[in-house]
């Protein structure tokens, strides 16, 4: 069910990572870990993604091993 708050409608998150069935998420796959990074190089939260907690910890994980093999960046260079 949405919630209404001040007459507008929010729609239901949903872990997208769920909807694909995916089981493992690899550390090597740099263009679904980039949807999860914001234009500075953070980690998005899970209130903002919608992902489960589950989805959220590899997440987090493959996006910090990713960093460490430099397939991503820990900031963007518009920010340094």
């Amino acid at each position: 069910m949405a919630k209404e708050r001040e007459g507008k409608s929010l729609k239901r998150k949903y872990c997208k990572l769920c909807l694909e069935k995916v089981g493992n998420i690899d550390y090597k796959d740099e263009k679904r870990l980039g949807r999860f990074i914001n234009d500075r190089g953070k980690i998005v939260p899970r209130r903002v993604s919608g992902t489960c907690a589950r989805h959220q910890k590899q997440l987090t994980t493959a996006i910090k091993r990713a960093r460490v093999l430099a397939l991503l960046p820990f900031t963007s260079d518009f920010y340094r």
